[in-house]
């Protein structure tokens, strides 16, 4: 059976949503196929936070801005809970408050730096003894990643219209056919958004990309007594030595310098520290990052516990009860850039890459990369 459609996007992730969105504000008829009951990949898996001061300054940065406002506007029509936030990266050491300050000073991002006073009124949540300065972001959001890839899913099949076959993998693209299990549909544009899925369509076209896979560990506690409330998403200077956006920044190497000698097994796992709450009144604590093609099954208890140990040094959680720990695998590009945007063949666009930063970037790339269509 041949059915048709304008464009046909694969993969409901966030980037594959994300495209999708786009394609149907220009009217075109769009179908999207999801190989799995639900998408339940990194886009599920993660902190759900909308992380615009960790992008690059610039058309980067500005893509963060963008998906930040779409977010706003679908939870406004949705329902989807959508908290700004903000965020704190904290400062206990000289050399992280000398990164603060650089980077606070180029203006690329909206941000200033805080004594230890004008934090505490940001947020209780946080060990105030020691404080130095905190870096204070006000555009950080916080959603629920195990329900906005659904949100969004519904939101455009009611408002758009849009086609959405789950547990309907694709077997193969010959243009301007796509095959699945149910039939084949005849299309004008194919937009391949698979996530860490490099072997299945244009496998060859992924072996030569500079691309692996990153995995991270997190966990999640149980609901915080008494209403306690986080506030403002946490960070450390780990973060800003995981973060592209504070490459920039002259002090940074003083910073890798100390780490390196003081926390050598946080730099061998790529952990840094973050810490976000759900409506639940959950905390997801993480993460790890280790890259290569093939994952390990198996989540290490050490990174658990090195992340568990630097968390309570500065977080003033009532409970550190974890209630959930799991592991999550996003693509990861190995040439320091944000996307990967190919061709594989004409009528074909492989949109992928964008490592962590899924929630943050994917409307700001998908409005690019649909401009032309």
């Amino acid at each position: 059976m041949q059915q048709q459609a304008d464009v046909a996007v694969i993969g409901a992730g966030i980037v594959g949503l994300a495209t999708a969105y786009h394609l149907a504000l220009k009217g075109k008829k769009v179908v999207v196929f999801e190989r799995t009951p639900r998408a339940t990949g990194a886009s599920f898996r993660n902190f759900g936070l909308v992380w615009t001061i960790g992008q690059q300054a610039g058309a980067i940065y500005d893509r963060a801005l963008y998906g930040r406002g779409i977010w706003k506007e679908i939870a406004a029509k949705t329902g989807l809970s959508c908290e700004e936030t903000g965020s704190l990266h904290l400062g206990y050491h000289n050399d992280e408050v000398a990164v603060m300050e650089e980077f606070a000073r180029t203006g690329s991002a909206h941000c200033e730096v805080l004594t230890a006073k004008e934090a505490a009124q940001k947020s209780n949540a946080f060990q105030s003894n020691g404080l130095k300065a905190a870096l204070w972001s006000p555009m950080e959001m916080m959603l629920d990643p195990r329900v906005a890839s659904a949100t969004l899913a519904a939101f455009l099949q009611s408002e758009y219209k849009v086609d959405i076959h789950f547990n309907t993998a694709v077997n193969g693209i010959s243009m301007p056919f796509v095959e699945t299990k149910n039939g084949q549909w005849k299309v004008e544009q194919v937009y391949v958004c698979s996530g860490q899925d490099f072997e299945t369509l244009y496998p060859s076209v992924f072996e030569a990309a500079p691309i692996t896979r990153c995995k991270l560990q997190m966990m999640r506690t149980v609901s915080q007594p008494g209403n306690w409330k986080l506030g403002p998403a946490l960070s450390t200077g780990l973060s800003m030595l995981h973060y592209a956006s504070f490459a920039q920044c002259p002090s940074l190497p003083a910073l890798r310098k100390r780490i390196e000698a003081s926390l050598p097994e946080y730099l061998q796992y790529g952990i840094h520290l973050l810490v976000s709450q759900n409506g639940a009144g959950e905390l997801s604590l993480g993460d790890s990052h280790e890259y290569g093609k093939e994952v390990d099954p198996f989540d290490k208890e050490l990174i658990n516990q090195l992340i568990l140990q630097y968390i309570k040094t500065f977080l003033l959680a009532p409970s550190f009860e974890i209630k959930e720990r799991w592991h999550g695998v996003y693509p990861k590009l190995t040439n320091g850039e944000t996307d990967l945007v190919l061709q594989p063949e004409p009528g074909v666009t492989i949109l992928n890459g964008l490592g962590g930063a899924g929630m943050t970037l994917s409307f700001g790339l998908a409005r690019d990369v649909t401009a032309k269509f």
